[in-house]
């Protein structure tokens, strides 16, 4: 099942997409089903952000073979690091490029959505608190997180999480296809299977330190192959089962 935030008519609405159609949903995602008789076209719809979390709680260096890329060892636990939700744009929305970064990079990512809220829970109980995924970049300004040492400058500038296109929600995160492309040339290319930390265990060792709550976004560190994007350019991510997520860069324009 795919579940999309979208705009009609100068409101936003929650709803399940079913080929080229949506069927409204009333209550959202985070409370039992119901269905509206009201439907929409995709074409008429805009498309936003899958989900509004309280917090992004991204992970760093999970793929072994990005790992072997930057001959770093394994770490023995999570790298995680936080994004704030201002960060969040959705499938089409503009990559702003800060005026006081000279490397702007794309980092294709699965992104886990948080169904309901989780603390201390253990790894076999994770996945009932997932309602789904969706494609993410955790786009990073390269020069400023060498430069200062630590990301939460690097990571955090306005547009710099783009998510969507929807939330599947059938789906295993085990062994899935994830890759990027930059002006539609290939940039990353690895599967899921190659996580340190799986899906189970990071909800389980991040609901250990934080509260999860319904809408939280888990972004789960992304393969190698990263790489420099630059105003006028396209970056989409694509993950088995998913989609594609598809943004352009544009310079960020001060007044």
């Amino acid at each position: 099942m795919k579940l999309v935030r979208f705009q009609v008519q100068g409101r936003t609405a929650s709803g399940i997409l079913n080929n080229d159609e949506i069927a409204e949903l009333d209550g959202g995602y985070f409370s039992p089903f119901k269905t509206l008789a009201t439907c929409h076209p995709r074409s008429r719809v805009k498309l936003l952000a899958p989900c509004s979390p309280s917090k992004i709680v991204a992970v760093g260096l999970n793929y072994q073979d990005h790992a072997r890329e930057l001959a770093m060892a394994l770490s023995e636990t999570p790298i995680v690091f936080l994004k704030p939700p201002t960060t969040i744009i959705g499938p089409d929305d503009a990559i702003l490029y800060p005026g006081m970064s000279v490397q702007v990079d794309y980092e294709a990512e699965l992104g886990v959505v948080i169904r309901e809220r989780a603390r201390n829970i253990r790894p076999e109980e994770a996945l009932g608190h997932v309602l789904g995924y969706t494609c993410a970049n955790d786009v990073t300004a390269r020069d400023l997180q060498k430069k200062d040492g630590q990301w939460t400058r690097a990571k955090s500038f306005d547009t710099f999480c783009p998510i969507g296109p929807w939330i599947e929600t059938d789906l295993s995160p085990d062994d899935l296809l994830i890759e990027s492309y930059l002006n539609g040339e290939q940039r990353q290319s690895s599967r899921t299977s190659q996580f340190i930390f799986n899906v189970p265990y990071l909800v389980s060792f991040i609901s250990q330190i934080m509260t999860l709550y319904p809408g939280d976004l888990i972004i789960t560190g992304t393969p190698p192959g990263v790489g420099p994007m630059k105003p006028g350019d396209e970056i989409e991510v694509r993950i088995e089962g998913i989609g594609s997520l598809k943004n352009r860069v544009a310079a960020e324009l001060h007044s």
